[in-house]
């Protein structure tokens, strides 16, 4: 394929041939680099609302501090997925990573503020690397 008819690879055809390989081979981590340091402080987003067990609120509107210290928070604690609801729009919150469920299961049920980068795909909005804004 890289060789001339008489067998010879050209110069031109080998370094077209490795430029693309070496392209191919550095992508991945040019968009990893762009990944783990964010990229845009635009995304930067503040967002005050009430912290809800992801699970309840999505299945039946699970809301308001009663059930969030009763329920919400024990199923925040064992590990479901932890959001905030602000102005009608739910935000799944997580950490660097990883989930923060230990830092926000006290605050199920009431409203704080937490600051991280905000990421939207699929019709599903999430705060990542969030943390609690104290006032």
């Amino acid at each position: 394929m890289i060789n001339s008819p008489n067998n010879k690879p050209t110069v031109l055809k080998v370094a077209v041939t490795v430029t693309f390989i070496a392209g191919l081979a550095c992508a991945p981590l040019a968009i990893a680099q762009e990944h783990e340091h964010g990229g845009d402080a635009a995304a930067s987003k503040e967002v005050t609302g009430e912290v809800v067990d992801m699970m309840c609120y999505v299945d039946h509107n699970a809301i308001g501090e009663k059930h969030g210290q009763s329920c919400g928070a024990k199923c925040i604690k064992s590990g479901g997925p932890v959001g905030i609801v602000s102005e009608g729009k739910a935000y799944l919150v997580v950490g660097e990573h990883k989930p923060i469920n230990d830092q926000l299961a006290e605050y199920c049920g009431k409203n704080i503020t937490v600051k991280g980068k905000l990421a939207e795909r699929g019709g599903i909005a999430m705060i990542e690397n969030a943390a609690v804004v104290k006032k």
